[in-house]
């Protein structure tokens, strides 16, 4: 089982109701198609972060990114985080919020690779 804050149970809970598109149409995606019978849970606690996607068959963790990762603070946040799921042996998948907009499909097929 991996560790997790129970701190952040309200925010995960925040975070599920309150979804992206982006996330949104990935989940509604994942979730309908279950790719290779794998299950996906999503705004998982992992630690003291908040994984947008968990698959624990696969130890994968897809990560949505919008504008915000890509300022300083975000690309430091993003390696912290990256580097702790990866110390717990997952690995981190990220995907950009236009590519899951513009790019379902070939979305789809990274996560595909992955499993």
């Amino acid at each position: 089982m991996l560790p997790y804050n129970r701190k952040l149970k309200s925010r995960s809970r925040e975070l599920r109701k309150n979804m992206t598109a982006a996330e949104k149409q990935l989940w509604t995606t994942i979730r309908k198609k279950q790719p290779k019978g794998y299950q996906f849970y999503r705004q998982k606690i992992v630690g003291n972060f908040i994984a947008d996607f968990y698959c624990p068959k696969a130890h994968l963790v897809i990560e949505v990114d919008g504008a915000h990762h890509y300022d300083e603070s975000g690309k430091n946040r993003d390696l912290a985080r990256d580097t702790y799921m990866e110390s717990l042996g997952l690995r981190v998948l990220r995907i950009t919020n236009r590519e899951v907009l513009e790019n379902l499909d070939g979305v789809m097929e990274r996560i595909w690779e992955y499993l």
